[in-house]
């Protein structure tokens, strides 16, 4: 059944709690109440906006148009061979619920990828990644509509130009088409990717490596390393990782030996946490207001209980300006503000 709001408070919809509304809001849960969603007036008549699980969304003001939410559920094996099965996934389903089922039934790969917030549909848009593992590792293709014309689409993997947390859906695609079903390739003979932080002695202090190990120990370690949305509204990570050549690096080496970096396919590429920059620059634990810099985690800023979306990104420009000051890199946001 069709939800249908006016003037909507989206605070229970967003992780960063923040006291904003939605002129309209609709939710559906088939692909059929899309199409109904999308022929209504209302909706040809405003810009419409995705939201799922709003764990990457930033609102600095009420939004004056529709928002759109997807109910739709779902997961199923569709193709299975002695080695992988393909599973169609609504984009409703919330995505540590299916990295949960994919654990559950012995199938890895998206193991690395537990306790992160948000829907599947938001999975390809933004590519998510963490602990060595990306979307894209596991991806088939994505089904939905263009949201003018009501037409069905369907996209390969290899067009949907995925990068670091950048997608087709994010560029070229932008607020045309909803997704509405994900598919993925898991593994019925799991090859497990341990060597990120913490990961491989976490592992190893629970006896040994397993589907349902892995996922435990990176819980418990993001549960250790990030803010419940709950006490602090925060959208996980604020800064993309930034990227420079092994000449930038190898310069600021000569200032901070101990700066870490991982490398980037290509070879002559780095990646460079942009939690260490912004606590070496002194801003973890920080406020501006009623925003702050997480005192555990330099890399996610927070709603202290009443900041609103402008204090929020305030404080991320200070930051932003002052890691271009102070280390000549410019920190680029995860995080869309709306």
């Amino acid at each position: 059944m069709i939800k249908r709001f006016e003037n909507y408070s989206l605070k229970e919809h967003q992780t960063f709690g923040l006291n904003v509304n939605a002129k309209y809001y609709f939710e559906y849960s088939s692909s059929d109440e899309l199409l109904e969603v999308l022929s209504d007036p209302i909706v040809k008549k405003h810009d419409c906006l995705l939201l799922g699980g709003g764990s990457n969304l930033l609102f600095i003001k009420d939004f004056e148009g529709v928002v759109l939410h997807s109910a739709i559920t779902g997961i199923k094996v569709v193709i299975e061979d002695h080695e992988h099965v393909i599973v169609k996934v609504g984009a409703g389903v919330e995505w540590d619920f299916l990295v949960e089922w994919s654990v559950n039934n012995n199938l890895g790969g998206i193991e690395n990828l537990s306790f992160i917030p948000g829907d599947v549909g938001a999975a390809p848009v933004q590519n998510i990644g963490a602990y060595g593992v990306e979307f894209k590792d596991v991806f088939v293709k994505a089904e939905g509509f263009y949201i003018n014309r009501g037409r069905s689409f369907s996209i390969d993997k290899e067009d949907c130009a995925l990068g670091y947390r950048d997608s087709v859906f994010k560029n070229k695609l932008k607020n045309k088409v909803i997704i509405t079903t994900v598919y993925l390739r898991l593994n019925k003979n799991p090859k497990f990717l341990l060597h990120y932080g913490k990961v491989n002695q976490a592992i190893a202090d629970m006896g040994g490596v397993s589907l349902k190990n892995v996922r435990q120990a990176i819980i418990n370690i993001r549960k250790e390393k990030l803010p419940d949305p709950k006490i602090y509204g925060n959208a996980g990570s604020f800064f993309k990782n930034p990227i420079v050549k092994n000449s930038m690096l190898d310069t600021l080496r000569k200032d901070y030996p101990d700066i870490p970096f991982y490398d980037v396919p290509g070879g002559n590429m780095k990646k460079i946490p942009a939690g260490w920059l912004i606590e070496k620059a002194g801003w973890k634990g920080k406020t501006l207001g009623n925003a702050g810099v997480h005192e555990n985690q330099a890399l996610v800023l927070i709603n202290r209980g009443d900041a609103n979306g402008k204090e929020i990104v305030e404080l991320a420009s200070e930051i932003e300006n002052d890691i271009k000051k102070k280390f000549n890199i410019a920190l680029n946001r995860e995080v869309n503000v709306i």
